[in-house]
């Protein structure tokens, strides 16, 4: 069951061999998988009037090995889809005013074991060496993931002194990557609702030669379409607003892991950050302490 596009037509094809109570819970999917996608098996049964076993046994139907198999390819399928307006009636439905820091912390500690469970460390340590073999790195995320790349991109320069945030401006984004060739190293940062001019920037450093990196939330992601290497860090997030939490400790492991392969550069640089700061009271004093 690896194509979830085609979730949609395969509960349509099967429809008329169902039982009863498991028409009940293609018609419910069907008419909201948006909210489905979110449900557990006792919830969804409940919702359609049907026990939980019924909701287990309609996955197997469809050939998911268990509901969660099923309840994944229903997450992966919303991903792209729902607009913002719909994410906020969804997120009215799970998460309400009372629980909201609960809920929410709770999705992003899920997400962080998610990502630990996901990301490959091999692919991670390649990544490392051809961030420190590349001449020039650029990275670029935008719309939420724009914060992304600004904080990867200011830590990564103190180190390296060889990094570019593109960012899309008063100059076009293809314009910032017109040197770019098989000497440099490209890291593309998307997350649902994918950029297209993300998407489209790391084919253009693919297609001239570069290294290109994804750091995105699913092997099916369209940045990883086009990437050399891909570093998984899942966001789901039953909401209006991005979960950027376990794609942001991905990006502290990078930087840390840069860090300390360039241990002595990175010890000088500080050095010198530490007395600029001081001359210049970057940061304010605290019960005499600076």
């Amino acid at each position: 069951m690896e194509d979830n596009q085609d979730l949609i037509k395969l509960i349509q094809s099967k429809f008329q061999r169902m039982s009863k109570g498991q028409k009940l819970i293609a018609e419910f999917i069907l008419k909201h998988y948006d909210k489905a996608a979110f449900m557990t098996a006792s919830k969804l049964g409940n919702s359609v009037g049907v026990s939980e076993s019924t909701v287990v046994r309609f996955a197997d139907e469809l050939g998911y090995n268990g509901y969660p198999k099923l309840q994944k390819a229903l997450q992966e399928l919303i991903k792209t889809k729902l607009t913002t307006i719909q994410r906020i009636e969804l997120s009215s439905d799970f998460i309400s005013e009372e629980n909201a820091l609960k809920n929410v912390l709770k999705a992003d500690i899920d997400n962080i074991r998610g990502t630990l469970e996901k990301i490959n460390s091999n692919t991670f340590e390649e990544v490392i060496n051809r961030i420190l073999k590349a001449r020039r790195i650029y990275i670029m995320g935008l719309r939420s993931s724009t914060a992304l790349a600004d904080f990867l991109g200011f830590y990564l320069n103190l180190i390296l002194d060889n990094v570019r945030v593109v960012n899309y401006g008063v100059s076009d984004a293809f314009e910032q990557l017109l040197r770019l060739d098989e000497n440099d190293l490209f890291i593309g940062i998307g997350f649902p609702r994918y950029s297209s001019r993300t998407i489209e920037a790391l084919r253009y450093a693919k297609n001239n030669g570069a290294t290109a990196i994804a750091l995105t939330d699913s092997l099916l992601s369209p940045l990883s379409a086009d990437a050399d290497y891909t570093l998984l860090a899942q966001s789901n997030m039953a909401s209006f607003v991005d979960s950027l939490v376990a794609p942001l400790s991905v990006i502290n492991a990078l930087i840390i892991a840069v860090g300390l392969r360039e241990k002595d550069k990175t010890s000088n640089t500080f050095e010198k950050l530490e007395r600029i700061w001081d001359e210049q009271k970057v940061y304010a004093e605290r019960d005499g302490f600076i």
